[in-house]
């Protein structure tokens, strides 16, 4: 097969590109830094032709470890053809990356990309003049609207292979660059320019941005927190239904074969699916819209300022929100990360943010426990406090055991785009929400079996007594923290294995979600409060471990990122324990 790599610089739409020349879903975002590894896909519209996705890259140059893998990619020669993607409207700088391309293999098709955008913000390019001037191909594309595929597909096929490999002597990119831009690319200042400049002043200033970050992020979370009450009874009435339907068809089984089906893998599953489904549908879809529009880079260059001084570098305030999707993708987004130092300390602190597996911990918690707005606010508070604790331990780890010289960071905000419902719903709802969801049942389905069994045992009111003067020192008690250890595989099993032991290992019509059986079993607000708090600030769960371990090559750094966000929250609990009583 052939092989065709995809390079250019963050932010040009080449995981878009590539999503639609094979098919697959690969992740996008209008944010730099989103792809950290190669994908590999094979072209539907390209029989025998391999894509590779490269990590985006401002310069063969670079030295954090995506743009290495880029640069090395690209010198190892394994390409058959290097499509060079550039955004439209900010040619003069995409084709610095070009040209040092070019200085290395002429096996280079040019793709100047989301020209769509570029058009509407009054740009021009000259397709034939560019070719002309860098002597290969050039393809004007709008992928996202599948224009231009065909053009550039038929580029591929007949430009792999025909290549002479001689290279090119581009002494100064960087000033050939503007002589070939201005030659082929017009302006035209149109009216959009000033909206977006206003917005941006706006939003990213430091007396007006910082509010309505936490505006919009307390309007998310209150629209979820209001929102998901009622389909998360629905489900439950659905779900207990489907409790009395099948014990029926059951009654004949023995009672341990039908307590561990119906008590154990059902119940514990479905109250999965009651629980994080509903929060996970409405929140999911509301994040996406602000990453798709392009906000999310700029909630990186609010966090910049704090991260710097907190001894950390702006990059990453980029893997906190990557974060708020999944720690493991964030400890993977710690790539972008130049200094070894610094990225260490991004991938150990990294875990204090709130993944989406916490989220419907908090949200149940917050909905039972305080009221609609107050509960928005405390979701809100415990997001705010875990991107403040990993900002705080990210100090102390500068001034003490990983004490180095900063690094500085240069990152480039993306242009407003308008967010596509279509792409939106399917990346919250099929590749966020069904996602997640689909992993928590994988755990839950045996983690309810082996529950149910260890339920008709001592064992857990054992463990449970045994962790209770822990427990009640950090405002919980041990059958709470119990439920934390048991959800290590994934955190959001946390409230299912309480309800489970609470209930003796059936949480069907038990009114769980009502809140009544955790009051009954001396719940209050300030128990709440303090599993909340320890929700935010606790050990990884086993994938973002795992991936730790790969991404360090160390047990003990994996074991530092176990325990570090842990003493945290226990401090947390204690202090807020000690306050509250």
């Amino acid at each position: 097969m052939k092989t065709v790599a995809l390079a250019g610089n963050p932010n040009v739409g080449k995981s878009t590109l590539f999503n639609t020349l094979t098919g697959l879903r690969q992740h996008t975002g209008n944010w730099p830094g989103k792809t950290v590894g190669a994908a590999q896909g094979t072209a539907r519209s390209l029989p025998g032709f391999r894509i590779v996705d490269l990590p985006g890259t401002y310069s063969l140059d670079g030295t954090s470890e995506d743009e290495r893998v880029a640069a090395e990619y690209i010198a190892s020669g394994k390409a058959d053809c290097i499509v060079v993607v550039c955004d439209g409207s900010a040619l003069e700088r995409n084709l610095i990356l070009a040209l040092q391309i070019l200085m290395q293999t002429e096996k280079v098709i040019l793709c100047v990309n989301l020209m769509d955008e570029a058009e509407r913000r009054g740009y021009q390019v000259d397709g034939a003049a560019l070719s002309n001037e860098l002597g290969i191909p050039v393809v004007l594309t709008a992928a996202g609207r599948r224009k231009g595929i065909r053009e550039l597909t038929e580029a591929i096929r007949q430009f792999c292979g025909e290549t002479n490999g001689d290279r090119r002597e581009w002494y100064d990119p960087v000033h050939e660059a503007g002589e070939i831009a201005s030659k082929c690319v017009t302006h035209v200042t149109n009216a959009d320019d000033g909206w977006r400049l206003t917005l941006d002043r706006i939003l990213v200033s430091r007396r007006r941005g910082v509010p309505i970050m936490m505006l919009l992020l307390f309007v998310i979370i209150w629209l979820t927190v209001w929102g998901a009450n009622i389909p998360s009874s629905l489900l439950e009435r659905l779900f207990d239904t489907g409790y009395g339907v099948l014990h029926r068809l059951l009654e004949f089984c023995p009672w341990w074969l039908s307590g561990i089906l119906l008590d154990g893998i059902y119940a514990t599953t479905t109250r999965v699916i009651a629980v994080m489904l509903p929060p996970m549908a409405i929140f999911f879809p509301l994040f996406t819209i602000l990453e798709d529009v392009g906000y999310l880079p700029r909630m990186a260059f609010l966090l910049d300022r704090g991260m710097c001084r907190c001894g950390g570098c702006g990059k990453q305030a980029l893997t906190l929100c990557m974060g708020l999707g999944c720690n493991a993708v964030g400890v993977t987004g710690c790539r972008i990360i130049d200094s070894p130092r610094e990225r260490l300390a991004a991938i150990l602190t990294n875990a204090m943010v709130p993944c989406n597996g916490r989220f419907p911990t908090l949200i149940l918690l917050g909905s039972l426990f305080f009221a609609d707005a107050g509960g928005a606010f405390a979701v809100a508070l415990c997001v705010v406090l875990g991107a403040l604790g990993a900002m705080a331990t990210t100090g102390v780890l500068s001034k003490t055991a990983l004490r180095h010289e900063q690094s500085t960071f240069i990152m480039e905000l993306p242009p407003f785009r308008r967010p596509r419902l279509g792409q939106i719903l399917v990346r919250s709802l099929l590749d966020r929400t069904l996602f997640v969801a689909g992993r928590a049942v994988c755990v839950a389905a045996p983690a309810g079996a082996v529950l149910w069994i260890l339920g008709k045992t001592d064992l857990l009111t054992w463990l449970a007594g045994a962790l209770d003067p822990v427990g009640l020192a950090l405002g919980m008690n041990g059958m709470i923290l119990l439920a934390f250890f048991l959800s290590l595989p994934a955190n959001e099993l946390l409230m299912p294995v309480i309800l489970m032991m609470l209930t003796g290992g059936s949480v069907i019509g038990s009114g769980a979600l009502s809140g009544d059986l955790l009051t009954a079993a001396g719940w209050t607000w300030q128990t709440a409060w303090c599993t909340m708090i320890f929700s935010v600030f606790h050990w990884p769960c086993a994938t973002t471990l795992l991936t730790i371990r790969k991404e360090t090559g160390s047990n003990a750094k994996t074991a530092a990122a176990f325990l570090l966000p842990t003493a945290v929250g226990c401090v947390m609990c204690l202090m807020m324990n000690l306050l509250l009583q």
